[in-house]
């Protein structure tokens, strides 16, 4: 294998995920949360060869886009929560008495 088959196989692969979202069959929600991590990456690459000041500050933008796009999830885990609190609530017994 040549060395820039690599480089070719992930363009086609990308390519062909992105004609796929334009036929309804995409994954678009995983490359919005692709470009979050290749930004964390790229911030702890820079923070590795020494450059902790702008490795740290683009590993934390990177880190709230993708909190952005995680949103959704934190959504989901209040709601079922509360359900769940108002379920054990329901079953508990009255401590209080009233005559």
């Amino acid at each position: 294998m040549k060395s820039g088959n690599g480089l070719a196989l992930l363009l086609i692969a990308f390519g062909g995920l992105i004609i796929l979202g334009k036929l309804g069959f995409g994954l678009g929600w995983l490359f919005g949360l692709l470009i979050p991590i290749l930004i964390i990456l790229l911030g702890v690459v820079a923070w590795n060869n020494g450059n902790r000041l702008l490795g740290g500050v683009i590993a934390v933008i990177g880190g709230f886009v993708l909190l952005g796009k995680m949103s959704f999830l934190f959504v989901w885990i209040a709601a079922i929560a509360m359900i769940v609190f108002g379920v054990s609530m329901l079953g508990r017994k009255n401590r209080v008495t009233r005559f």
